[in-house]
């Protein structure tokens, strides 16, 4: 069959579809990729024949012209602003509705605008994919689907956010309206198709979550355990060579760092492991380190690192809750310090579920919301996984946990069997 996934313009969002991708493609089905001119080079890098849909759409400049903005902002969760930790309930401005209209304007303006729809159309109608699979945010790809009868997944790379603040919104009809309806439903129109809740949330899901983060209930969830996926890398050879302390990673993410975004102090996060007994390694690149004054003789920082080679050679890690370094984390057993950061509802996509839910199965720490980090926080909260056995025996339980999970290898013949039932018999 043809599988066509349907990415946005963030480099961790593909680069989460690609075990997939891959487990498909070397079981004999065709795939390709369709993403935004700006990511060509990253399609490339994965070994899978890309498509390219629309115009550029030069979202990190966007975001780092936003950082005044987000600076600026009133927090989502007052209950957050006040202890330094949010709750997943709170929802953004108490609010679902108000939460969910400001995520889909975000997607419809940036991420999907009308030409790279028509484009992503024009696509499924040349090469009629039996299957289209999307990120969570590629709602579009639902309308690609439905124009040439293929079957609709999505694949999450985290918190089923868009369920569950949607199942909250239809539980509260008529305070907010709907805009992902109001954008959608006349472009479906156009092109002959009925928008619905199917179009939403897809006929199923590849999940990757853990036992303790919940699904939403009446999706249909096909589990698989998240591969992390690093992209193209060298493996340095230092790594070759036992760690003569604890190490620590220490990363904020691919796409804050791609667009120049932050919300906590890199000197800040170097301060607080400076006085401990560990060597850190921090992959942060010259942009962060522009207003660092003094790197600590135990932090080695370096641009990039594969965290599938760094992570087993690793006691902690400190990120901010991104679905990559967590996945790795739980992958490797290794005991997690979690900084949400605070950008309008972004926490609440998964870093926020990731902390909680680590901290609950008492794996980690869910040190504080990058805006009321200090660096005697952090440091308490490094001290506390790796100086307490505990975490790293939790830490281990779940490493156990993800890997009895089903690989994308395992569940290929599942989404066989759900493309043959769902998908449009072909003339």
């Amino acid at each position: 069959m043809r599988v066509l996934f349907v990415t946005n313009v963030f480099r961790s969002h593909l680069y989460a579809l690609v075990p997939l991708a891959w487990a498909l493609r070397t079981a004999g089905h065709d795939v390709r990729v369709a993403g935004p001119p700006d990511i060509a080079g990253d399609i490339v890098h994965t070994g899978l024949p890309g498509v390219l849909i629309g115009g550029e759409l030069r979202i990190h400049e966007k975001m780092a012209q936003a950082v005044p903005f987000y600076d600026q902002m009133e927090p989502a969760d007052p209950r957050g602003m006040r202890t330094g930790k949010s709750l997943q309930t709170d929802f953004g401005w108490g609010d679902p509705h108000a939460e969910l209209a400001d995520f889909i304007a975000g997607v419809r303006t940036a991420l999907f605008p009308d030409d790279t729809i028509d484009d992503l159309v024009s696509v499924a109608r040349a090469w009629r994919p039996d299957l289209v699979i999307t990120d969570p945010t590629a709602f579009p790809g639902a309308l690609a689907a439905r124009t040439v009868g293929a079957a609709h997944a999505r694949q999450l790379f985290g918190m089923d956010r868009i369920a569950q603040v949607r199942a909250a919104c239809l539980a509260r009809p008529g305070s907010g309206g709907d805009p992902l309806r109001d954008w959608l439903e006349p472009i479906m129109h156009r092109y002959g198709c009925a928008f619905d809740e199917e179009a939403v949330l897809g006929q199923w899901t590849v999940s990757p979550l853990p036992s303790f983060i919940p699904g939403v209930e009446g999706v249909h969830y096909v589990p698989a355990r998240r591969v992390p996926f690093n992209g193209p890398s060298i493996v340095p050879r230092w790594l070759e060579e036992p760690p003569a302390r604890r190490r620590v990673c220490m990363t904020l993410g691919v796409t804050h760092r791609d667009a120049g975004m932050s919300g906590i102090s890199v000197q800040e996060l170097l301060d607080a492991v400076a006085d401990l007994d560990v060597e850190v390694v921090a992959t942060f690149n010259a942009q962060q380190l522009a207003s660092v004054s003094v790197v600590p003789d135990n932090v080695r920082v370096v641009d990039f690192v594969p965290l599938n080679a760094l992570l087993p050679t690793c006691s902690a890690i400190v990120h901010e809750g991104g679905s990559g370094a967590f996945a790795g984390a739980l992958e490797n057993g290794v005991p997690q310090v979690i900084v949400p950061h605070d950008f309008t509802v972004e926490k609440w996509l998964g870093p926020l579920a990731n902390a909680i839910g680590l901290e609950e199965r008492g794996a980690g720490v869910y040190a504080a919301n990058a805006r009321s980090l200090t660096a005697s926080v952090l440091r308490d909260s490094l001290k506390l996984v790796l100086e307490d056995p505990s975490f790293a025996a939790k830490a281990a339980r779940l490493r156990t946990e993800a890997l009895a999970m089903p690989t994308p290898n395992d569940i290929v013949p599942v989404l066989e069997k759900l493309t043959a039932e769902h998908r449009s018999p072909r003339s």
